[in-house]
């Protein structure tokens, strides 16, 4: 795996799922959280219903998703948890 640093934090929860994916899925999951990273608002609110959730925020590409919180005040992302349906 690349020694780049994450283009977001991770919680313990998160870290637990990374440990166990598959190489390719760490990178998609790299490669997608640096895409939010840019725009965290491209990916749709985890809970549409939720008018006060919207800096919660899942980004799903094919059998991953990653549930993600958007720091404003520290300006960077924080993976809640991350899905991978391999």
């Amino acid at each position: 795996m690349s020694d780049t640093p994450w283009p977001a934090r991770l919680s313990p929860k998160a870290l637990e799922v990374l440990d166990e994916l598959p190489e390719h899925a760490r990178e998609m999951l790299r490669d997608v959280m640096d895409i939010a990273g840019r725009d965290p608002w491209s990916f749709p609110p985890f809970d549409s219903r939720d008018p006060e959730g919207e800096d919660v925020r899942s980004a799903a590409v094919g059998q991953l998703t990653a549930v993600y919180w958007i720091n404003r005040p520290a300006s960077r992302l924080y993976i809640v948890d991350i899905v991978w349906l391999g």
